[in-house]
Protein backbone atom coordinates (compact mmCIF):
# COMPACT_ATOMS: atom_id res chain seq x y z
CA UNK A 1 0.00 0.00 0.00
CA UNK A 2 2.86 2.34 0.84
CA UNK A 3 4.62 1.57 -2.44
CA UNK A 4 1.51 2.39 -4.50
CA UNK A 5 0.91 5.53 -2.41
CA UNK A 6 4.45 6.61 -3.32
CA UNK A 7 3.55 6.35 -7.02
CA UNK A 8 0.69 8.89 -6.69
CA UNK A 9 2.33 11.34 -4.32
CA UNK A 10 3.58 13.83 -6.94
CA UNK A 11 0.38 13.98 -9.01
CA UNK A 12 -1.09 16.97 -7.12
CA UNK A 13 2.11 19.02 -7.54
CA UNK A 14 3.14 17.81 -11.00
CA UNK A 15 1.99 20.95 -12.88
CA UNK A 16 3.89 23.18 -10.40
CA UNK A 17 7.17 21.21 -10.47
CA UNK A 18 9.00 23.69 -12.79
CA UNK A 19 8.30 26.53 -10.37
CA UNK A 20 8.85 24.47 -7.21
CA UNK A 21 12.20 23.07 -8.40
CA UNK A 22 13.34 26.14 -10.35
CA UNK A 23 13.70 24.04 -13.51
CA UNK A 24 12.38 24.05 -17.05
CA UNK A 25 9.16 22.27 -17.98
CA UNK A 26 11.23 20.12 -20.36
CA UNK A 27 13.36 18.77 -17.50
CA UNK A 28 10.85 18.19 -14.68
CA UNK A 29 9.26 15.11 -16.36
CA UNK A 30 12.45 13.30 -15.31
CA UNK A 31 11.01 13.33 -11.77
CA UNK A 32 8.29 10.98 -13.06
CA UNK A 33 10.51 9.04 -15.47
CA UNK A 34 13.12 8.27 -12.79
CA UNK A 35 10.47 6.69 -10.58
CA UNK A 36 9.07 4.62 -13.45
CA UNK A 37 12.45 3.31 -14.59
CA UNK A 38 13.73 2.57 -11.06
CA UNK A 39 10.51 0.67 -10.25
CA UNK A 40 10.74 -1.44 -13.41
CA UNK A 41 14.39 -2.31 -12.83
CA UNK A 42 14.02 -3.08 -9.13
CA UNK A 43 11.16 -5.57 -9.33
CA UNK A 44 12.89 -8.51 -11.09
CA UNK A 45 16.25 -7.80 -9.41
CA UNK A 46 14.68 -7.58 -5.94
CA UNK A 47 12.82 -10.83 -6.59
CA UNK A 48 16.03 -12.68 -7.44
CA UNK A 49 17.92 -11.17 -4.49
CA UNK A 50 15.04 -12.23 -2.25
CA UNK A 51 15.30 -15.82 -3.46
CA UNK A 52 19.06 -15.81 -2.79
CA UNK A 53 19.40 -13.78 0.41
CA UNK A 54 15.93 -13.83 1.97
CA UNK A 55 12.77 -12.03 0.89
CA UNK A 56 12.26 -10.33 4.26
CA UNK A 57 15.81 -8.97 4.32
CA UNK A 58 15.64 -7.51 0.80
CA UNK A 59 12.15 -6.08 1.31
CA UNK A 60 13.23 -4.29 4.49
CA UNK A 61 16.28 -2.88 2.70
CA UNK A 62 14.01 -1.50 -0.02
CA UNK A 63 11.72 0.07 2.59
CA UNK A 64 14.73 1.84 4.07
CA UNK A 65 15.67 3.11 0.60
CA UNK A 66 12.11 4.38 0.23
CA UNK A 67 12.36 6.23 3.53
CA UNK A 68 15.76 7.71 2.58
CA UNK A 69 14.37 8.80 -0.78
CA UNK A 70 11.34 10.41 0.86
CA UNK A 71 13.51 12.33 3.34
CA UNK A 72 15.81 13.48 0.52
CA UNK A 73 12.77 14.68 -1.47
CA UNK A 74 11.43 16.48 1.60
CA UNK A 75 14.73 18.36 1.88
CA UNK A 76 15.06 19.08 -1.86
CA UNK A 77 14.27 22.31 -3.66
CA UNK A 78 16.16 21.67 -6.90
CA UNK A 79 15.79 19.17 -9.72
CA UNK A 80 18.76 16.79 -9.44
CA UNK A 81 18.28 15.81 -5.76
CA UNK A 82 14.57 15.34 -6.44
CA UNK A 83 15.28 12.99 -9.37
CA UNK A 84 17.64 10.94 -7.18
CA UNK A 85 15.07 10.91 -4.37
CA UNK A 86 12.26 9.74 -6.65
CA UNK A 87 14.49 6.99 -8.10
CA UNK A 88 15.15 5.70 -4.58
CA UNK A 89 11.42 5.76 -3.86
CA UNK A 90 10.74 3.93 -7.11
CA UNK A 91 13.04 1.10 -6.05
CA UNK A 92 10.63 0.34 -3.21
CA UNK A 93 8.22 -1.08 -5.80
CA UNK A 94 10.28 -4.26 -5.56
CA UNK A 95 8.63 -4.83 -2.18
CA UNK A 96 5.38 -5.74 -3.97
CA UNK A 97 6.47 -9.04 -5.63
CA UNK A 98 8.53 -9.90 -2.54
CA UNK A 99 5.50 -9.41 -0.30
CA UNK A 100 3.35 -11.61 -2.53
CA UNK A 101 6.07 -14.25 -2.86
CA UNK A 102 6.64 -14.56 0.88
CA UNK A 103 2.98 -15.55 1.29
CA UNK A 104 3.79 -18.84 -0.45
CA UNK A 105 6.37 -19.51 2.26
CA UNK A 106 4.38 -18.45 5.32
CA UNK A 107 0.66 -18.90 4.67
CA UNK A 108 -1.22 -22.26 4.78
CA UNK A 109 -2.37 -23.47 1.37
CA UNK A 110 -6.04 -23.02 2.25
CA UNK A 111 -5.53 -19.29 2.86
CA UNK A 112 -2.97 -18.57 0.14
CA UNK A 113 -5.44 -17.44 -2.53
CA UNK A 114 -7.24 -15.01 -0.23
CA UNK A 115 -3.92 -13.67 1.06
CA UNK A 116 -2.60 -13.04 -2.46
CA UNK A 117 -5.85 -11.31 -3.39
CA UNK A 118 -5.73 -9.09 -0.29
CA UNK A 119 -2.11 -8.04 -0.79
CA UNK A 120 -2.69 -7.46 -4.51
CA UNK A 121 -5.72 -5.29 -3.67
CA UNK A 122 -3.59 -2.99 -1.52
CA UNK A 123 -2.02 -1.74 -4.77
CA UNK A 124 -5.35 -0.22 -5.71
CA UNK A 125 -6.14 0.97 -2.19
CA UNK A 126 -2.80 2.75 -1.80
CA UNK A 127 -3.25 4.59 -5.07
CA UNK A 128 -6.95 5.32 -4.58
CA UNK A 129 -6.57 6.70 -1.05
CA UNK A 130 -3.13 8.20 -1.60
CA UNK A 131 -4.25 10.56 -4.34
CA UNK A 132 -6.90 12.48 -2.35
CA UNK A 133 -4.66 12.47 0.73
CA UNK A 134 -1.79 13.89 -1.32
CA UNK A 135 -4.08 16.49 -2.87
CA UNK A 136 -5.39 17.62 0.53
CA UNK A 137 -1.88 17.82 2.02
CA UNK A 138 -0.55 19.75 -1.00
CA UNK A 139 -3.52 22.14 -0.85
CA UNK A 140 -3.20 23.02 2.84
CA UNK A 141 0.50 22.48 3.67
CA UNK A 142 3.92 23.07 2.16
CA UNK A 143 4.51 20.55 -0.65
CA UNK A 144 7.49 19.05 1.20
CA UNK A 145 5.03 17.67 3.75
CA UNK A 146 3.96 15.08 1.16
CA UNK A 147 7.36 13.44 1.39
CA UNK A 148 7.55 13.58 5.18
CA UNK A 149 4.28 11.61 5.14
CA UNK A 150 5.81 9.15 2.67
CA UNK A 151 8.87 8.73 4.92
CA UNK A 152 6.61 8.02 7.89
CA UNK A 153 4.67 5.42 5.90
CA UNK A 154 7.91 3.66 4.88
CA UNK A 155 9.26 3.59 8.44
CA UNK A 156 5.97 2.24 9.82
CA UNK A 157 6.03 -0.48 7.15
CA UNK A 158 9.64 -1.29 8.05
CA UNK A 159 8.71 -1.66 11.73
CA UNK A 160 5.74 -3.89 10.91
CA UNK A 161 7.90 -6.14 8.73
CA UNK A 162 10.49 -6.35 11.51
CA UNK A 163 7.88 -7.39 14.09
CA UNK A 164 5.49 -9.62 12.13
CA UNK A 165 7.22 -11.14 9.08
CA UNK A 166 9.29 -14.20 9.99
CA UNK A 167 12.95 -14.37 8.89
CA UNK A 168 13.80 -16.44 5.84
CA UNK A 169 15.65 -19.66 6.62
CA UNK A 170 16.32 -21.13 3.17
CA UNK A 171 18.18 -19.72 0.21
CA UNK A 172 18.41 -20.41 -3.50
CA UNK A 173 22.04 -21.39 -4.17
CA UNK A 174 24.15 -19.65 -6.77
CA UNK A 175 26.19 -16.54 -7.44
CA UNK A 176 24.82 -13.08 -8.03
CA UNK A 177 24.53 -12.42 -11.77
CA UNK A 178 26.09 -8.95 -11.94
CA UNK A 179 26.31 -8.98 -15.74
CA UNK A 180 22.61 -9.91 -15.90
CA UNK A 181 21.71 -7.06 -13.53
CA UNK A 182 23.69 -4.57 -15.64
CA UNK A 183 22.26 -5.83 -18.92
CA UNK A 184 18.65 -5.81 -17.72
CA UNK A 185 19.07 -2.36 -16.19
CA UNK A 186 20.61 -0.81 -19.32
CA UNK A 187 18.04 -2.40 -21.61
CA UNK A 188 15.08 -1.31 -19.51
CA UNK A 189 16.45 2.22 -19.11
CA UNK A 190 16.68 2.57 -22.89
CA UNK A 191 13.24 1.17 -23.68
CA UNK A 192 11.34 2.84 -20.84
CA UNK A 193 12.92 6.27 -21.24
CA UNK A 194 12.09 6.14 -24.95
CA UNK A 195 8.49 5.15 -24.23
CA UNK A 196 7.99 7.72 -21.46
CA UNK A 197 9.62 10.66 -23.28
CA UNK A 198 8.74 9.71 -26.86
CA UNK A 199 5.60 11.85 -27.00
CA UNK A 200 7.52 14.94 -25.87
CA UNK A 201 10.64 14.35 -27.95
CA UNK A 202 8.82 12.95 -30.98
CA UNK A 203 8.73 9.28 -31.96
CA UNK A 204 11.03 9.96 -34.93
CA UNK A 205 13.52 11.95 -32.84
CA UNK A 206 17.05 10.43 -32.93
CA UNK A 207 17.11 10.29 -29.11
CA UNK A 208 13.90 8.26 -29.01
CA UNK A 209 14.98 5.88 -31.77
CA UNK A 210 18.48 5.41 -30.35
CA UNK A 211 17.19 4.60 -26.87
CA UNK A 212 14.40 2.34 -28.13
CA UNK A 213 16.49 0.35 -30.61
CA UNK A 214 19.55 0.31 -28.36
CA UNK A 215 17.56 -0.80 -25.33
CA UNK A 216 15.84 -3.56 -27.31
CA UNK A 217 19.21 -4.76 -28.65
CA UNK A 218 20.69 -4.84 -25.14
CA UNK A 219 17.69 -6.84 -23.88
CA UNK A 220 18.09 -9.36 -26.70
CA UNK A 221 21.78 -9.76 -25.85
CA UNK A 222 20.87 -10.02 -22.17
CA UNK A 223 18.41 -12.83 -22.94
CA UNK A 224 21.02 -14.77 -24.92
CA UNK A 225 23.50 -14.38 -22.06
CA UNK A 226 20.98 -15.49 -19.42
CA UNK A 227 20.29 -18.70 -21.33
CA UNK A 228 23.99 -19.65 -21.28
CA UNK A 229 24.93 -19.21 -17.63
CA UNK A 230 24.33 -21.57 -14.73
CA UNK A 231 22.79 -19.10 -12.26
CA UNK A 232 20.93 -16.44 -14.27
CA UNK A 233 19.21 -13.40 -12.84
CA UNK A 234 15.99 -14.62 -14.49
CA UNK A 235 15.58 -18.25 -15.53
CA UNK A 236 14.22 -17.63 -19.02
CA UNK A 237 13.60 -21.33 -19.59
CA UNK A 238 11.12 -21.33 -16.69
CA UNK A 239 9.71 -18.01 -17.93
CA UNK A 240 9.25 -19.44 -21.43
CA UNK A 241 7.00 -22.27 -20.23
CA UNK A 242 3.46 -21.92 -21.54
CA UNK A 243 1.77 -21.03 -18.26
CA UNK A 244 4.35 -18.42 -17.23
CA UNK A 245 4.77 -16.88 -20.68
CA UNK A 246 1.05 -16.46 -21.33
CA UNK A 247 0.43 -15.15 -17.81
CA UNK A 248 3.12 -12.52 -18.35
CA UNK A 249 1.65 -11.54 -21.73
CA UNK A 250 -1.79 -11.27 -20.12
CA UNK A 251 -0.20 -9.09 -17.43
CA UNK A 252 1.06 -6.63 -20.05
CA UNK A 253 -2.45 -6.36 -21.49
CA UNK A 254 -4.06 -5.95 -18.07
CA UNK A 255 -1.50 -3.33 -17.07
CA UNK A 256 -2.43 -1.40 -20.21
CA UNK A 257 -6.15 -1.72 -19.44
CA UNK A 258 -5.61 -0.62 -15.84
CA UNK A 259 -3.72 2.54 -16.76
CA UNK A 260 -5.98 3.58 -19.63
CA UNK A 261 -8.78 4.53 -17.25
CA UNK A 262 -6.28 5.96 -14.74
CA UNK A 263 -5.25 8.52 -17.36
CA UNK A 264 -8.67 9.24 -18.86
CA UNK A 265 -10.91 9.52 -15.79
CA UNK A 266 -8.98 12.21 -13.85
CA UNK A 267 -8.89 14.43 -16.95
CA UNK A 268 -12.52 13.75 -17.77
CA UNK A 269 -13.58 14.63 -14.23
CA UNK A 270 -11.48 17.79 -13.99
CA UNK A 271 -12.05 19.36 -17.42
CA UNK A 272 -14.40 22.36 -17.21
CA UNK A 273 -18.02 21.74 -18.15
CA UNK A 274 -17.65 24.37 -20.90
CA UNK A 275 -15.84 21.74 -22.99
CA UNK A 276 -19.08 19.78 -23.28
CA UNK A 277 -17.40 16.60 -22.00
CA UNK A 278 -15.68 17.57 -18.72
CA UNK A 279 -17.38 17.43 -15.32
CA UNK A 280 -15.57 20.40 -13.75
CA UNK A 281 -14.38 18.84 -10.47
CA UNK A 282 -11.35 19.84 -8.41
CA UNK A 283 -8.43 17.43 -8.03
CA UNK A 284 -9.54 16.50 -4.49
CA UNK A 285 -13.15 15.90 -5.57
CA UNK A 286 -12.06 13.88 -8.62
CA UNK A 287 -9.76 11.80 -6.39
CA UNK A 288 -12.63 11.03 -4.03
CA UNK A 289 -14.80 9.91 -6.96
CA UNK A 290 -12.06 7.51 -8.07
CA UNK A 291 -11.20 6.20 -4.56
CA UNK A 292 -14.05 3.62 -4.30
CA UNK A 293 -12.45 1.64 -7.12
CA UNK A 294 -9.53 0.74 -4.84
CA UNK A 295 -11.89 -0.13 -2.01
CA UNK A 296 -13.81 -2.40 -4.40
CA UNK A 297 -10.56 -4.22 -5.14
CA UNK A 298 -10.07 -4.91 -1.45
CA UNK A 299 -13.70 -5.92 -0.92
CA UNK A 300 -13.33 -8.52 -3.68
CA UNK A 301 -10.26 -10.17 -2.14
CA UNK A 302 -12.08 -12.76 0.03
CA UNK A 303 -14.39 -13.58 -2.88
CA UNK A 304 -11.41 -13.94 -5.21
CA UNK A 305 -9.69 -16.21 -2.68
CA UNK A 306 -12.67 -18.53 -2.36
CA UNK A 307 -13.16 -18.63 -6.12
CA UNK A 308 -9.48 -19.43 -6.68
CA UNK A 309 -9.61 -22.29 -4.14
CA UNK A 310 -12.59 -23.88 -5.85
CA UNK A 311 -11.87 -23.24 -9.52
CA UNK A 312 -8.21 -22.26 -9.78
CA UNK A 313 -6.47 -19.01 -10.79
CA UNK A 314 -7.03 -19.31 -14.56
CA UNK A 315 -10.85 -18.91 -14.43
CA UNK A 316 -10.29 -16.06 -11.97
CA UNK A 317 -8.09 -14.23 -14.49
CA UNK A 318 -10.57 -14.91 -17.30
CA UNK A 319 -13.40 -13.60 -15.13
CA UNK A 320 -11.44 -10.50 -14.13
CA UNK A 321 -10.62 -9.68 -17.76
CA UNK A 322 -14.28 -10.20 -18.72
CA UNK A 323 -15.45 -7.81 -15.98
CA UNK A 324 -12.81 -5.30 -17.09
CA UNK A 325 -13.97 -5.51 -20.71
CA UNK A 326 -17.59 -5.10 -19.59
CA UNK A 327 -16.66 -1.95 -17.67
CA UNK A 328 -14.90 -0.43 -20.66
CA UNK A 329 -17.82 -1.32 -22.91
CA UNK A 330 -20.18 0.43 -20.47
CA UNK A 331 -18.11 3.60 -20.18
CA UNK A 332 -18.10 4.07 -23.94
CA UNK A 333 -21.86 4.57 -23.60
CA UNK A 334 -22.14 6.08 -20.12
CA UNK A 335 -19.61 8.78 -19.27
CA UNK A 336 -21.65 11.97 -19.14
CA UNK A 337 -22.27 12.22 -15.40
CA UNK A 338 -20.30 11.85 -12.18
CA UNK A 339 -22.38 8.84 -11.09
CA UNK A 340 -21.78 7.03 -14.36
CA UNK A 341 -18.01 7.45 -14.08
CA UNK A 342 -18.14 6.42 -10.41
CA UNK A 343 -20.11 3.25 -11.15
CA UNK A 344 -18.03 2.21 -14.14
CA UNK A 345 -14.77 2.83 -12.27
CA UNK A 346 -15.96 0.54 -9.45
CA UNK A 347 -16.64 -2.18 -12.05
CA UNK A 348 -13.15 -1.68 -13.46
CA UNK A 349 -11.72 -1.92 -9.94
CA UNK A 350 -13.48 -5.25 -9.43
CA UNK A 351 -12.03 -6.59 -12.68
CA UNK A 352 -8.51 -5.40 -11.83
CA UNK A 353 -8.82 -6.87 -8.32
CA UNK A 354 -9.76 -10.30 -9.69
CA UNK A 355 -7.00 -10.20 -12.30
CA UNK A 356 -4.30 -9.04 -9.89
CA UNK A 357 -5.29 -11.82 -7.47
CA UNK A 358 -5.02 -14.43 -10.21
CA UNK A 359 -1.71 -13.54 -11.84
CA UNK A 360 0.67 -14.16 -8.89
CA UNK A 361 -1.22 -17.39 -8.12
CA UNK A 362 -0.75 -18.56 -11.72
CA UNK A 363 2.96 -17.73 -11.57
CA UNK A 364 3.53 -19.49 -8.23
CA UNK A 365 1.61 -22.51 -9.47
CA UNK A 366 3.98 -22.84 -12.43
CA UNK A 367 7.47 -22.16 -10.97
CA UNK A 368 9.63 -23.89 -8.35
CA UNK A 369 9.80 -22.39 -4.87
CA UNK A 370 13.41 -21.41 -5.55
CA UNK A 371 12.21 -19.10 -8.37
CA UNK A 372 9.17 -17.57 -6.65
CA UNK A 373 10.64 -14.13 -6.00
CA UNK A 374 12.32 -13.75 -9.39
CA UNK A 375 9.26 -15.01 -11.29
CA UNK A 376 6.90 -12.69 -9.42
CA UNK A 377 9.32 -9.82 -9.98
CA UNK A 378 9.30 -10.48 -13.72
CA UNK A 379 5.50 -10.63 -13.68
CA UNK A 380 5.37 -7.28 -11.87
CA UNK A 381 7.73 -5.90 -14.52
CA UNK A 382 5.33 -7.06 -17.24
CA UNK A 383 2.47 -5.19 -15.58
CA UNK A 384 4.68 -2.10 -15.33
CA UNK A 385 5.56 -2.43 -19.01
CA UNK A 386 1.86 -2.48 -19.84
CA UNK A 387 1.22 0.69 -17.82
CA UNK A 388 4.21 2.42 -19.44
CA UNK A 389 2.96 1.59 -22.94
CA UNK A 390 -0.53 2.78 -21.94
CA UNK A 391 0.85 6.07 -20.62
CA UNK A 392 2.60 6.72 -23.94
CA UNK A 393 -0.25 5.54 -26.17
CA UNK A 394 -3.13 7.17 -24.28
CA UNK A 395 -1.12 10.35 -23.76
CA UNK A 396 -0.48 10.53 -27.52
CA UNK A 397 -4.14 9.93 -28.35
CA UNK A 398 -5.37 12.64 -25.98
CA UNK A 399 -2.68 15.11 -27.06
CA UNK A 400 -3.56 14.67 -30.74
CA UNK A 401 -7.28 15.14 -30.07
CA UNK A 402 -6.92 18.50 -28.33
CA UNK A 403 -9.64 20.98 -29.24
CA UNK A 404 -10.81 24.37 -27.97
CA UNK A 405 -14.47 24.47 -26.94
CA UNK A 406 -16.10 27.32 -25.01
CA UNK A 407 -12.73 29.02 -24.62
CA UNK A 408 -11.25 25.95 -22.91
CA UNK A 409 -8.58 23.76 -24.52
CA UNK A 410 -8.50 20.04 -23.74
CA UNK A 411 -8.97 16.56 -25.19
CA UNK A 412 -12.10 16.10 -27.29
CA UNK A 413 -14.83 13.56 -26.65
CA UNK A 414 -13.62 11.52 -29.62
CA UNK A 415 -10.14 11.45 -28.09
CA UNK A 416 -11.49 10.16 -24.79
CA UNK A 417 -13.59 7.53 -26.57
CA UNK A 418 -10.62 6.34 -28.63
CA UNK A 419 -8.48 6.09 -25.47
CA UNK A 420 -11.20 4.08 -23.71
CA UNK A 421 -11.56 1.86 -26.79
CA UNK A 422 -7.86 1.04 -26.50
CA UNK A 423 -8.52 0.03 -22.88
CA UNK A 424 -11.38 -2.19 -24.06
CA UNK A 425 -9.12 -3.79 -26.67
CA UNK A 426 -6.44 -4.46 -24.05
CA UNK A 427 -8.99 -6.07 -21.70
CA UNK A 428 -10.28 -8.31 -24.51
CA UNK A 429 -6.70 -9.22 -25.46
CA UNK A 430 -6.04 -10.17 -21.83
CA UNK A 431 -9.21 -12.30 -21.86
CA UNK A 432 -8.15 -14.07 -25.06
CA UNK A 433 -4.62 -14.80 -23.79
CA UNK A 434 -5.90 -15.98 -20.39
CA UNK A 435 -8.25 -18.47 -22.03
CA UNK A 436 -5.25 -20.33 -23.52
CA UNK A 437 -3.07 -20.50 -20.39
CA UNK A 438 -2.28 -24.22 -19.99
CA UNK A 439 -2.38 -26.14 -16.74
CA UNK A 440 1.21 -26.09 -15.42
CA UNK A 441 3.07 -29.27 -14.71
CA UNK A 442 4.11 -29.98 -11.12
CA UNK A 443 7.35 -28.13 -10.42
CA UNK A 444 7.79 -28.02 -6.65
CA UNK A 445 10.52 -29.91 -4.87
CA UNK A 446 8.70 -32.53 -2.77
CA UNK A 447 11.34 -32.16 -0.07
CA UNK A 448 10.01 -28.67 0.69
CA UNK A 449 6.88 -28.90 2.82
CA UNK A 450 3.93 -26.60 2.13
CA UNK A 451 4.23 -23.50 4.28
CA UNK A 452 7.99 -23.83 4.83
CA UNK A 453 10.04 -20.65 4.86
CA UNK A 454 12.38 -19.81 2.00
Amino acid sequence: MGASFMQTIVIPIQPELPELLDASSADTPWVITATLVAAAISTPIAGRLGDMYGKRRIAMALLLLQAVGAVLAALSSTLVPMIVARALQGMATGVIPLGISILRDCVPAARLGSSIALVSATLGVGGALGLPLSAIVAEHLDWHALFWVAAGVALVAYALWFVFVPPSTQRTPGRLDLVGIAGLSLGLVGVLVAISRGEEWGWGDPRTLLLLVGGAAVLLGWGAFELRIEHPLVDLRVSASGAVLLTNLASVAMGFALFSSSIVFPQLLQLPTATGIGLGLSLVAASLVLAPSGLAMMAMSPIAGRFERRHGPKPLLVGGAAVLATGYGAVLLFHHSLWQVLGVNIVLGIGIGLGFAAMPALIMQAVPRSETGAANGLNALMRSLGTSIAAAAIGAVLAQSTATVGGVTGPSENGFLLALTLGLFAAMLCLGIAAFIPKPREVDDPSLPEGSLS
